[in-house]
């Protein structure tokens, strides 16, 4: 929304750009709004406009095939997104051979995850924030890492001049190295970033917790059975007169308004719930791959990894217990810490 250009701008050139985590140029920046905006419109005003036609001439129970069409096309999403539109906006880099590769294939077969390929993308030219995740259906499992995740790698590491990034580069693309293409922004910083391999294979060991231990369907499933209840309630109160009277509409009931207004007023306060709800069952599931990441021996490691993202991010570990509970999808970094001592203490004991 154009509404939001502002705040953005100032989250990322002022907050952001202030404690060393902006990596983006103006230049970048609006020519990412401006994909971001023309990707978004050939999505949403097609699905919108057929979503519509289908709610017109969908009979008394249209809201069934509301909900498969808006199932069909988030499935479709998910498939599609990550080869055809994230590439739009980051370079994707297949991970070279290497010790690190041979590792992650090792683990993903030591527990049935049916791993085809690992990319590595250029997360350091926006941000450097990192992160890890993996994405695919059935037997087509993709990993990716941010480079910035990578202490061998990232460009953000004192290297003169970025050696990391650029060797790593050249391995995968065949490139020669130029440092003069490194920004000058990640000249200067002098902090040493990312995680070794070990900590890098515990923060896919609690990533592939959530494939094995089924979090990834468990949500999509709440995801569908939370969007067939919206869809079923909009059916009970799109034919209510008094709602588009109370928003000016007295002697018409338009479709899209019906949409706006039941969608974004009369569910806010089952959406705060409902935030609430997920919010608690994503901390259990976080702390369910930790537990998992344990079961792999990588309880030390995960635990070191731990802190240095956290101190990568600037993150601070104290959090009031009332206002993580409510706001924050992962548990504060102490508590996660805490359930790591004890299992360490558990193995040492046995």
């Amino acid at each position: 929304r154009s509404s939001d250009l502002p705040w953005s701008l100032y989250s990322i050139f002022v907050i952001e750009e202030k404690h060393g985590f902006n990596q983006q140029t103006l230049t970048f920046f609006f020519k990412d709004a401006i994909k971001k905006f023309l990707v978004t419109q050939c999505i949403l005003l097609p699905v919108t406009s057929l979503l519509l036609y289908i709610i017109k001439i969908g009979g008394e129970y249209f809201f069934i095939y509301a909900w498969l069409f808006t199932l069909v096309v988030s499935l479709v999403l998910v498939t599609i997104y990550a080869d055809y539109i994230a590439p739009l906006f980051d370079k994707f880099i297949p991970l070279p051979e290497g010790e690190l590769k041979e590792d992650i294939e090792a683990m993903a077969r030591s527990i049935d995850f049916p791993l085809t390929k690992v990319y590595v993308v250029e997360g350091s030219k926006r941000s450097s924030h990192s992160n890890a995740y993996f994405y695919g259906f059935f037997k087509n499992k993709r990993i990716v890492l941010f480079d910035t995740l990578l202490e061998d790698y990232s460009p953000l590491n004192k290297g003169d001049g970025g050696e990391a990034s650029s060797e790593f580069h050249a391995s995968a693309t065949g490139d020669t190295p130029d440092h003069e293409d490194v920004p000058p922004k990640v000249k200067n910083l002098i902090k040493k970033q990312g995680c070794n391999n070990q900590e890098v294979l515990a923060v896919l060991g609690h990533e592939l917790g959530h494939w094995k231990l089924g979090h990834t369907v468990k949500n999509i499933v709440i995801s569908q059975m939370n969007s067939f209840l919206c869809f079923f309630l909009f059916a009970v109160l799109i034919g209510q007169k008094e709602l588009f009277a109370a928003f000016g509409f007295y002697d018409r009931q338009p479709t899209l308004i019906g949409l706006l207004i039941i969608f974004q007023f009369i569910f806010s306060p089952y959406n705060e719930v409902l935030s609430f709800c997920l919010t608690v069952l994503s901390r259990r599931f976080e702390f369910q791959a930790d537990a998992f990441a344990k079961r792999l021996g990588k309880a030390t490691d995960l635990y070191s990894a731990l802190i240095k993202l956290n101190k990568d991010n600037l993150g601070f570990p104290v959090s009031d217990w009332m206002f993580s509970m409510w706001n924050y999808s992962h548990p504060p970094l102490l508590e996660r810490l805490q359930a790591l001592k004890d299992a360490k203490q558990d193995r040492k004991s046995t």
